[in-house]
């Protein structure tokens, strides 16, 4: 597959909220050294299953210029406590996001208790093929809570709802959910959400268990009128490359009533590559062609909103 062109580097430093660098086929040393050239200085890598939010963290100890963020994806709630299985991968976020819908509506909501048991399953495990019994749900949370509270580790996510994808359960995503906002509250961190077709419900568990002082949507799906609820409440909305698709303007409204000083960008790759270089891999450096959309729809200047991406990201995530 071709290469992405190179952005034309930023006026000023900005980060990428959101990334998975364990995901991108390239070193990370070469990933690093485009986005420092890109003008794209900081990253957060993020885990999806407790093998990768480990390994998140140890590339965090390893480059001063990333931070990570630990939890379990939605869609991995019900393989994190399965068998190892010989033929899954690590996780089932990857077609999840890789289908980049242009399509950022979506409220859907879902009755019932919410539990941690569920007979939905999705391919991939936490463990090697053959490496012991399966963890349980207590295991697996405690090692995240562990995860979290490293000093590199600066979020907890992505965790939340995908009602989009079938991988698990709404009661089993819903119970999940729960416990990774009990985390972040108890480590200090940031909540680091994923939320597809999933708005209402996720508003109403962060009300109803009381949101940490710190909450990031991660690649903002929601409307303009979702975004105005998001700003009202103090929710920070990281935008990702499908703002610049042709038919996503919904988002871009969104983007366009989100207040500069909740706002981040992110690029969640090796997924939803932006324009101009869409269909080819994602990776940090291109962030800063998603800035420059976002700043173009809320008519900033683009070193403005670099500096308030940065601005936002200390206090989110906290001084590199």
């Amino acid at each position: 597959m071709t290469a992405p062109a190179p952005p034309v580097p930023l006026p000023r430093p900005a980060l990428d909220s959101h990334t998975h660098l364990d995901m991108i086929q390239l070193p990370v040393p070469a990933v690093l050294a485009a986005a420092r050239a890109a003008g794209i200085v900081r990253v957060v890598t993020v885990g999806t299953t407790l093998e990768s939010s480990r390994w998140s963290a140890r590339c965090a100890e390893e480059y001063d210029m990333v931070y990570a963020a630990v939890a379990i994806h939605p869609n991995d709630t019900v393989a994190a406590t399965e068998p190892a299985s010989a033929s899954g991968s690590d996780s089932a976020t990857g077609s999840d996001s890789a289908s980049g819908s242009d399509s950022a509506s979506g409220s859907d909501s879902a009755s019932g208790s919410d539990s941690a048991s569920g007979s939905d399953s999705a391919s991939g495990s936490d463990s090697a093929p053959g490496s012991g019994p399966a963890l349980t749900a207590d295991d697996v949370l405690a090692g995240i809570e562990a995860l979290a509270s490293h000093p590199r580790v600066r979020a907890v996510g992505e965790t939340g709802l995908d009602y989009y994808r079938d991988h698990a359960a709404p009661d089993v995503q819903r119970w999940w959910f729960r416990e990774h906002i009990r985390i972040a509250k108890r480590t200090g961190k940031a909540l680091m959400i994923h939320d597809r077709e999933a708005h209402e419900d996720v508003l109403r568990i962060l009300a109803a268990e009381g949101p940490p002082p710190r909450v990031v949507f991660h690649c903002f799906s929601g409307d303009s009128a979702m975004a105005k609820r998001c700003a009202e409440a103090g929710y920070v909305m990281s935008f990702a490359g499908n703002v610049t698709f042709s038919s996503a303007q919904p988002l871009r409204d969104a983007a366009a009533v989100a207040p500069p000083d909740l706002i981040l960008i992110e690029t969640d790759a090796p997924f939803l590559t932006p324009v101009p270089n869409r269909g080819k891999p994602n990776e940090p450096a291109l962030a800063a062609d998603t800035l420059r959309l976002v700043a173009e729809v809320k008519g900033m200047d683009v070193a403005d909103l670099c500096d308030a991406v940065t601005a936002t990201a200390g206090r989110i995530f906290g001084p590199w």
